[in-house]
């Protein structure tokens, strides 16, 4: 990668609904867009990638008084990739300098338990690239296994959503499992804060996120390592 700028690999989820009910769901798009918007400021280069390929299901994308998601969101390359992800058979790992896992309640039901997507970030992560993610996002963590055999998140202090803000944003009975409480049982030691506050937990090349609020600040978090 030298001499070319930072590249990062976004993976999203094919899930279209909240769990198992029909309620439309998907990538939260301010997770994609707030990180992405201090990428490009930053001048990086990004693929958007996802289990199938294809059309990413995304919500939120239409939020009042949000400018960057707007921006992001109207941009037309952007509409290009995030209509056209890449199929996970045709990415190439060694192009990217770090993974980030934008959330939604989508990758709950997909990148969570995916082996296929969980491989490709172990190798990433064991060559040296950093492994970022916010909200919901950490589930594509938790299937992550290292060539000793261990979970990635074992020895790593990470956050995610809280229990507490799936009460307020009233998705506690409907989620297909409490993200807390899974990474809380394989993670080295979870933290978080007051619902709804930025909280960003830096472990070396391992870079999380609580919630919504937080995306633009793991994405500063990612550019910083990046430009060390």
């Amino acid at each position: 990668m030298e001499d070319m700028m930072p590249k990062v690999l976004i993976p999203v989820t094919n899930h279209p609904t909240l769990g198992e009910t029909d309620q439309a769901n998907g990538t939260y798009a301010p997770e994609l867009s707030h990180a992405l918007h201090v990428f490009l400021e930053a001048g990086f280069e990004y693929d958007i990638a996802s289990i199938k390929g294809g059309k990413a299901p995304i919500y939120g994308a239409d939020i009042e008084g949000d400018a960057v998601n707007e921006a992001i969101f109207t941009d037309e390359r952007f509409q290009a990739k995030v209509t056209n992800t890449l199929p996970i058979s045709d990415v190439n790992i060694e192009d990217y300098d770090a993974i980030y896992y934008p959330g939604g309640f989508g990758l709950l039901s997909d990148l969570a338990t995916n082996d296929d997507f969980a491989k490709l970030a172990a190798k990433h992560y064991e060559s040296g690239g950093i492994l970022s993610a916010v909200c919901h996002g950490p589930a594509g963590l938790l299937p992550v296994t290292l060539s000793n055999g261990e979970k990635l998140l074992a020895s790593k202090s990470v956050t995610a959503f809280t229990r507490e803000e799936e009460i307020d944003f009233g998705t506690i009975n409907d989620v297909p499992y409490l993200l807390e409480e899974s990474i809380a049982r394989i993670a080295g030691r979870y933290s978080k804060v007051q619902p709804w506050q930025v909280f960003v937990v830096e472990d070396g090349r391992v870079i999380t996120g609580q919630n919504p609020a937080s995306a633009h600040a793991v994405g500063e978090a990612v550019v910083k390592q990046l430009s060390n």
